[in-house]
């Protein structure tokens, strides 16, 4: 017998409450009597002993292998730019976050004191030169020895080499962008002096960005160079950025057991800065239109995987499936279900072979269109 639940509803007189209490005494006297055909209740016994499950139907889609590990972006060229010379610096012409051109003027050294020092270096040369001139028509004459006529010719060719150095640190006095790309530090200022070799500005290019990773070496029968990869950055949230493996290095770190990983990664509007750190997955193998079910389908006992199949009839089989590719709780199947199979997903701990089951519940995945692209990062 099937128990209907009243709801009680609320009468200013007495007349409703007498009228309930004989309905729900006539409905117990009634449950009471025998039926017609013998039987207490008349629904079917299998029903109600049905076990309620929730289920997916097997989809085909595009499943795909990744390696994930984190990253702190490069510049693929920078360099520190250092002062050639001794001297005051007389003018600042590029600041932090300039981006400047190879060969582009940074700053000026006083170059009072080196232009000086030019002149008379190539005065002396001017003098030499007409010594060496009058020695070598005496010597030709045989007028003066072989000597006193090298003599003068290597002090000649010494001079020369003066007024080229000379030269050079006059040129110096401009100190300019070795490459092109942004000034990522400056660190001198007008009036201060500056010291030969002392570091005076950075520059950094962002063309290339890197991503390096320092790969496992069971990874590496797997990657190689012309991999796309996709980079996901803390301080840029939502937005996502491609590229390219382009450097594997052949040498496995002794003491990390890894291998170093470089991935040129794609800027078009050049947001992204070097230092940030961020996410990189390399897509390395795909596999498409392929079976695929959720991970909470499967049960593993002993190393082995199955998954409760739902017949036509409602009943239950238990069946041993092969796993492939998981990401983000859907795996592939690389045998035991097709597509179109219905595989229990809830309720499988009460299951057995060939018990009767009642789906319920919405169940996930059905009805609900889904992106193309496949199983991915983030997907």
């Amino acid at each position: 017998m099937t128990m209907r639940w009243i709801e009680p509803v609320e009468e200013r007189g007495g007349t409703a409450i007498l009228l309930a209490g004989l309905l729900v005494s006539g409905l117990l006297l009634q449950g009471c009597m025998p039926q017609a055909n013998g039987s207490i209740d008349d629904e079917d016994p299998a029903e109600d002993a049905a076990i309620p499950v929730e289920s997916v139907r097997v989809r085909n889609d595009d499943v795909a292998a990744f390696y994930s590990g984190t990253t702190t972006i490069e510049a693929d060229q920078q360099a520190t730019v250092v002062s050639q010379i001794t001297g005051v610096v007389l003018k600042i012409h590029a600041e932090e976050g300039q981006y400047v051109e190879a060969g582009q003027l940074l700053a000026r050294v006083e170059p009072d004191r080196y232009r000086l020092e030019f002149e008379r270096s190539n005065a002396t040369l001017k003098r030499l030169e007409m010594e060496f001139q009058r020695k070598q028509e005496l010597f030709n004459k045989q007028l003066v020895s072989a000597e006193d006529f090298e003599r003068v010719s290597a002090e000649y060719e010494a001079q020369k080499a003066q007024v080229a150095l000379a030269r050079l640190d006059l040129r110096y006095t401009e100190i300019r962008a070795p490459l092109s790309g942004y000034v990522a530090e400056r660190m001198i200022r007008e009036g201060n002096l500056v010291q030969l070799h002392q570091p005076v500005y950075r520059i950094t290019s962002y063309d290339p960005l890197l991503a390096v990773l320092h790969v496992p070496e069971r990874e590496l029968s797997v990657l190689h160079t012309g991999l796309d990869v996709t980079v996901r950055l803390d301080a840029l949230p939502g937005t996502l950025f491609t590229g390219t493996v382009t450097r594997i290095s052949p040498v496995i770190d002794p003491d990390t057991g890894t291998f170093r990983v470089t991935a040129e990664v794609d800027d078009p509007n050049g947001i992204v800065k070097p230092g940030l750190f961020g996410r990189v997955d390399i897509l390395y193998d795909l596999r498409e239109d392929v079976p695929v079910i959720p991970r909470t389908a499967v049960i593993t006992e002993d190393e082995r995987n199955h998954v409760f199949v739902i017949g036509e009839d409602n009943s239950v089989s238990r069946r041993a499936v092969m796993l492939g590719y998981e990401r983000n709780g859907v795996i592939e199947v690389t045998e035991g279900v097709d597509a179109g199979e219905r595989v229990v997903t809830a309720g499988k701990g009460s299951l057995s072979e060939g018990v009767k089951v009642q789906v319920v519940g919405i169940e996930p995945g059905e009805g609900v269109s889904r992106p193309s692209g496949g199983i991915g990062p983030g997907t």
